[in-house]
């Protein structure tokens, strides 16, 4: 039994090539949305199974490099013909897409195993992550409002870190924690624009149609978390940008690694948001060192927020980290929000 549980229909091998002193040197890694959310899991020492469909020579690779490169426990449906894979050429210092590949969509038979695969290993878990597939034709939306409904109770938690009808498909099986980023609410109409107070309307009607609780990351700013209790915003210093791919993906992580471990959804944003944060100083999507994580976690702030979306004068949540305290006899010191860019 895994402390997680991640549906992730469909991983991605990547193959990125880099400059060298003697020559380009190429990386083989597996990727894709549940994969980052995994190994930012395995760094923070939780345990995780992934379930997964694996094709042809794509997925044949993909096992391995699951199973002993990142540690995971890998329960997956195996099928012939073209898995998702691409080839991006970094030599130059941005990222050219060489070769990509979304593979086939997943047919009725093997997401019927698929589905059966992830109700086995899930009920067994303390959360389950619903992840997105590789490409938007993969699989049918309506998987995750099934899989939601089925998850959900006996304690378990469903997390669903989505975007469109996957969204709405996870709102409408009432998944526990729904984390998007401003730009998918903007995006699918459900904020007029990247104000706190359009994005804390769109996060109240998430609430409506399904979801307990909500987080908004917004690039370059502070998250928004609206639960129970109200709404909050959540910062932390800023970090030099290495790449930001991954970061939206090691925030989840951070937020299932303490909701795995008991911590209310307040205490586990403040894990995330250092996770996120050390992963855009990296080159590795979902890495980053555990203990800078938490001591970078010790710098987190949580206020709480008015129905406007205003701080309240004089109100910080008791949720927050007590370092954040200020002694009454010393001067505010300076504290940038991180940046928080999101991997679609």
């Amino acid at each position: 039994m895994s402390d997680v549980t991640i549906f992730a229909p469909s991983p991605t091998l990547t193959v990125t090539v880099e400059d060298h002193p003697q020559g380009a040197e190429i990386h083989v890694h597996a990727g894709g949305q549940g994969v980052w959310q995994a190994r930012m899991l395995r760094r923070l020492g939780v345990t995780v199974t992934m379930c997964c469909v694996l094709t042809g020579e794509v997925g044949r690779v993909l096992r391995h490099l699951l199973e002993d490169d990142e540690g995971l426990t890998v329960v997956a449906v195996e099928r012939d013909g073209r898995g998702s894979a691409y080839v991006h050429d970094r030599r130059e210092g941005r990222r050219v897409a060489v070769a990509e590949e979304e593979g086939d969509a997943l047919g009725r038979h093997v997401l019927d195993d698929l589905y059966g695969a992830v109700l086995r290993t899930g009920t067994d878990s303390r959360v389950v992550i619903l992840s997105g597939p590789a490409g938007d034709d993969a699989l049918p939306a309506d998987i995750y409002r099934r899989l939601a409904l089925d998850l959900r109770g006996d304690g378990r938690i469903v997390v669903a870190d989505l975007s469109g009808e996957r969204l709405a498909a996870v709102l409408e099986g009432h998944a526990d924690v729904i984390k998007v980023s401003h730009e998918e609410l903007i995006a699918d109409g459900l904020a007029a624009d990247s104000s706190v107070e359009a994005l804390a309307q769109a996060m109240r009607e998430l609430r409506d149609r399904g979801a307990r609780t909500v987080i908004v990351t917004r690039a370059g700013e502070s998250l928004l978390l609206l639960d129970d209790e109200g709404l909050v915003e959540v910062s932390l210093p800023r970090l030099e940008e290495k790449e930001h791919r991954g970061a939206g993906d090691s925030l989840t992580a951070g937020v299932v690694a303490g909701l795995a471990r008991g911590d209310t959804a307040r205490e586990a944003i403040t894990l995330g948001a250092a996770a996120g944060a050390v992963n855009v100083t990296r080159h590795g999507l979902g890495t980053g060192d555990p203990d800078a994580i938490l001591r970078l976690r010790e710098g987190v702030a949580v206020r709480e927020l008015d129905d406007a979306g205003s701080r309240p004068a004089g109100r910080v949540s008791p949720d927050g980290l007590a370092a954040l305290a200020e002694p009454a006899d010393e001067g505010p010191t300076e504290k940038e929000p991180a940046d928080e860019e999101e991997t679609r």
